[in-house]
């Protein structure tokens, strides 16, 4: 597996709201899974990769391996079956994480780890996902702060969906305008990747700015060969089979004739 610097991060996956609780996971902005085979070979491969890194920040529990089991930690919370394995897996992503930042406070991936992780964990919770959303955009802010351009600008993408999909005021943090500048400064700070252009692309589609959501998708299919050559190998399977699905839906929706209603 490769190091937690070099792996695609997918941001804001699903997103719930019950009641007054928001409920948030980092990755896409909308799940759409693969077939089950590659479901299988995903979810294996996370298994291992958290065993892995388990084992080496056990034996040596310094910032590097604590990061490192941070990330593995949340990359199988992502995949995990059932709210128990998720929020356990998520909770040793958490304490990894903020052994890593009582080691190295300026540590931006620690930071962001620890805000994915919560962001796991709040997915498991009901009464306390609410407030596990504040903690979660304070540690992106911080990421940020560290490290724009850490994970192709994530702390910059994960604020813009978060902001996008958390209630708005006074229930929660949502505010759309604050989502569209941090989605515009993630494409500007990482313009190659891939993720940033598609979480713009969708959003505006969301927000019914179809003009501005075809101008991206129109960015986004003269940068896919390019990025095709660029995100290559096993590790960037996984964001291949998303990426390549939430285009498709995109092309479907912007092609269709406008409801006359």
């Amino acid at each position: 597996m490769a190091t937690f610097n070099s792996r695609c991060r997918r941001l804001a996956r699903r997103v719930a709201l019950c009641s007054f609780t928001l409920i948030f996971i980092a990755a896409s902005s909308q799940i759409i899974l693969a077939d089950d085979a590659q479901n299988k070979n995903f979810i294996a491969r996370a298994e291992a990769e958290f065993h892995r890194t388990q084992k080496l920040y056990a034996t040596t529990p310094d910032s590097t391996n604590a990061i490192n089991f941070a990330r593995a930690c949340f990359d199988y919370a992502d995949l995990a079956a059932g709210k128990e394995k998720c929020a356990a897996a998520a909770r040793q992503g958490i304490n990894a994480a903020r052994q890593a930042i009582t080691l190295d406070p300026k540590s931006a991936p620690a930071h962001y780890y620890l805000g994915m992780n919560l962001g796991e964990l709040a997915s498991t919770e009901f009464m306390g996902a609410l407030r596990i959303v504040h903690e979660m955009e304070r540690e992106f802010n911080t990421a940020a702060d560290l490290n724009q351009q850490f994970d192709y600008a994530g702390p910059e993408r994960c604020l813009g969906l978060l902001y996008r999909d958390a209630p708005g005021w006074p229930v929660s943090i949502g505010n759309k305008y604050r989502a569209k500048s941090y989605l515009q400064r993630a494409v500007n700070l990482a313009p190659d990747y891939p993720e940033n252009i598609l979480n713009l692309a969708e959003s505006n589609l969301k927000w019914h700015d179809l003009d501005q959501a075809q101008k991206e998708l129109d960015a986004l299919d003269q940068l896919w060969p390019k990025a095709q050559k660029q995100f290559t190998g096993e590790r960037w399977e996984q964001e291949w089979a998303d990426w390549n699905a939430r285009r498709d839906v995109l092309h479907q929706k912007l092609s269709a004739p406008a409801n006359p209603h």
